[in-house]
């Protein structure tokens, strides 16, 4: 059980905060503040043309990033199509030298090869 000094310590406790709250609805106002309308007018023009400017800019790079993915999306797909035709052709080499013959294309890779190898 509490005894009495922390009743009042408690008690004393929720008093300061409910002072702190009542403190914080007087003091600060919110909302539109009456006088301001000529002025307002003009800011608010302002204000919607500067929006509307950052809008039409910010179409503009969404439209150039969706050009550039397409772009890259473009490049990565002809790679696959370059990198399938490369396996579908090293698919045909392993099975003609399965079968015993030697496929077209081999001697000149394989020249082309020792070139290299005999460069290093």
């Amino acid at each position: 059980m509490m005894d009495l000094d922390e009743k009042e310590m408690d008690q004393q406790e929720l008093e300061e905060t409910d002072e702190v709250r009542s403190d914080r609805r007087e003091g600060g106002k919110r909302g539109r503040k009456p006088g301001r309308k000529a002025a307002d007018k003009v800011d608010m023009k302002a204000k919607l043309e500067r929006s509307r400017q950052s809008a039409r800019e910010c179409r503009a790079r969404k439209k150039l990033r969706y050009q550039y993915l397409e772009e890259l999306v473009t490049d990565r797909e002809k790679a696959v199509i370059a990198l399938r035709k490369e396996l579908e052709k090293y698919r045909s080499w392993g099975r003609e030298i399965d079968e015993g013959r030697v496929p077209e294309g081999i001697p000149a890779m394989l020249e082309e090869l020792g070139a290299i190898k005999q460069e290093k």
